[in-house]
């Protein structure tokens, strides 16, 4: 029952992930002054897409079928600006207005099923319409959704700058993509004033999105949040750390931690890991009680020692 259950959710997560693959394919092909070449579409939904070029075609050319098939009018031309030309891209504000997009009966349960167990914050009824929602299944989350992630998303699409304060500092950043993770929604781009990629908690962001122009940079994939550790999160620069986990829980220790590991000839091995959070540091490395010891900095051993010793006086260990 654990393992249907766990197929229907995956099936689900892909059918949500294929169907925010499409609508930022209509949004970029609408919010454009001219026609798209395939390669500058990846470029525009970065991290959408494979980076393998065949697997991108393949998708590609599956997404524009599904996107007709369902009555999305797109418009192909020849882009005489590239040597050779090549294929472009758009859809006419016109020919898309007011468009009633048809679904196939499996189609329609799917997206029934994803719009009831996960809603989207301010959403009203439109989504669950879409999908036919009528609230017969108990919803497992909610997207927040509001005005800044809304000028967000726009950038994104658009490839423009923006500035916002964000712990206290006003920030210039290019946003590529946005996603939701474990309850928040993290945002990906080029931080313009430091010239390094970064990831941001959205619901950090204070005050207003405005807009700051174009982008300088093209538009990368940037780290999926989905793909850190709870130790990596967080927005400190990420600290060394050396961590001794004993020969009879190294191999889980490395699966656990993603890492291999330096392998030392008892059979123990060093886990070298980024941490910017040392509490889900802490929790990790209590996983494995006394088989684990935290080598290095000094100062972060210190301070694991001290909550620790801190917690056996209250009685809580």
């Amino acid at each position: 029952m654990l393992n249907e259950k766990a197929g229907k959710f995956r099936g689900v997560a892909m059918a949500m992930h294929k169907l925010e693959r499409l609508l930022n394919l209509i949004a970029a092909l609408r919010n454009t002054s001219q026609p798209l070449s395939a390669r500058e579409l990846r470029q525009r939904i970065a991290g959408a897409y494979s980076d393998d070029d065949l697997a991108f075609r393949r998708m590609f050319e599956r997404d524009k079928a599904d996107l007709r098939a369902i009555g999305v009018p797109i418009e192909m031309t020849t882009l005489y600006r590239f040597d050779p030309p090549v294929d472009g891209y758009s859809i006419s504000d016109a020919d898309y207005a007011g468009r009633d997009l048809r679904f196939d009966p499996d189609e329609l349960a799917v997206l029934h099923l994803a719009t009831n167990l996960v809603r989207v914050e301010g959403a009203g009824e439109g989504l669950a319409r879409l999908g036919g929602g009528v609230g017969t299944v108990e919803a497992v989350g909610e997207l927040p959704f509001d005005e800044a992630l809304s000028k967000l998303v726009a950038a994104a699409i658009r490839h423009r700058s923006v500035t916002f304060a964000y712990r206290d500092k006003q920030l210039l950043v290019e946003p590529w993509r946005l996603s939701f993770h474990r309850g928040y929604w993290y945002l990906i781009g080029w931080d313009a004033q430091n010239g390094s990629e970064h990831l941001y908690r959205v619901d950090r962001i204070t005050g207003e999105v405005a807009d700051a122009g174009a982008a300088t940079r093209p538009a990368g994939s940037g780290v999926d949040p989905s793909s850190l550790k709870p130790w990596e999160f967080g927005d400190s620069e990420p600290v060394e750390v050396r961590l001794l986990v004993d020969a009879d829980q190294a191999a889980w220790a490395c699966h656990r931690a993603g890492v291999h590991g330096e392998r030392r000839p008892d059979g123990s091995v060093v886990l070298k890991l980024a941490v910017r959070d040392s509490a889900a540091l802490r929790a990790f490395v209590l996983e494995f009680l006394e088989h684990a010891e935290l080598l290095e900095p000094q100062w972060l051993r210190d301070e694991f020692v001290a909550w620790l010793e801190a917690l056996a006086d209250s009685g809580t260990l």
